[in-house]
């Protein structure tokens, strides 16, 4: 059999073709109108919070490529290939989205420049950047496992995850901006695919060389507070009342979940049978 039907990345390559959404169908109609109704701090942090998602799907966009490079190195895995063709064109989308979403109800993309703390800085201008860059040249197990821990596990697994979560969760209990809440659906729909696609990938590298197994959990563990503190740079200018009554310690302790159910999976790859 040229394909295998059975495995994860050939069964989420089939439900992205049959799950495709147009960010160009979305009716921000009334976004425009609950935007006007919103307070000034309101704004403010709506602003913020998506031009920093636009600027993280950007960077994940960009930076993506080599792995897809990678795996075509390293053989006998199409059907991984062809999953990362689709995220890729889904990263796409997500920037798309965000940027329709700001040009056309916000009315302005702030520049990352100005809004941008130490934390989002140094993973994504550094550790995003050089993990997925490394393998442009390095092809090996040990350089795939650090850069989807770093991609699929940290920057989607656990910062994305939560910061959509967050964002959604406000809007939605207070029924505001349905367009852009249709939107966060769509694309978180589209992100549990991409993690399960890093889980699957990051299970299978451990299981062929069981040695990576503690150098990947140490790098999560290293990035995972740096994600963390994202989350404080972001909402640390609304202290001590965030708008929409989000909770900052809850936003913290979602991530800490999110790390925990990556971590769980990820503990269970066992060496492969020879």
């Amino acid at each position: 059999m040229y394909l295998n039907p059975d495995l994860l990345p050939l069964r989420d390559y089939h439900k992205a073709k049959k799950l495709m959404w147009d960010p160009r169908d979305l009716d921000f109609t009334q976004d425009k109108t609950d935007w006007a109704g919103m307070d000034e701090r309101q704004q403010a942090l709506i602003k913020r919070s998506l031009s920093l998602f636009l600027g993280g799907e950007t960077y994940v966009t960009h930076d993506l490529a080599p792995l897809l490079v990678a795996l075509r190195h390293s053989g006998q895995h199409l059907e991984e290939e062809m999953f990362l063709t689709t995220q890729l064109f889904e990263e796409s989308k997500h920037v798309e989205f965000f940027a329709a979403v700001l040009e056309t109800v916000v009315g302005e993309v702030q520049d990352l420049s100005e809004i941008t703390g130490e934390n989002y800085r140094v993973l994504f201008e550094q550790e995003l950047s050089s993990a997925l860059n490394a393998l442009l040249t390095d092809h090996s197990r040990a350089a795939q496992a650090q850069a989807v821990a770093t991609y699929h596990m940290i920057i989607e697994g656990v910062l994305a995850e939560t910061g959509y979560f967050g964002i959604f969760t406000a809007l939605r209990n207070r029924n505001l901006m349905p367009g852009l809440i249709r939107g966060l659906e769509l694309v978180q729909r589209d992100e549990a695919r991409h993690i399960a696609f890093g889980l699957h990938l990051l299970s299978r590298l451990i299981e062929e060389a069981p040695e990576l197994q503690a150098p990947t959990q140490e790098r999560i563990n290293r990035l995972l507070p740096v994600a963390q503190g994202i989350f404080v740079e972001v909402f640390d200018p609304f202290l001590p009342e965030i708008p929409f009554g989000i909770d900052l310690g809850e936003m913290v302790t979602y991530a800490g979940k999110q790390y925990m159910a990556r971590m769980n999976v990820l503990s269970r790859a066992t060496p492969a049978q020879t």
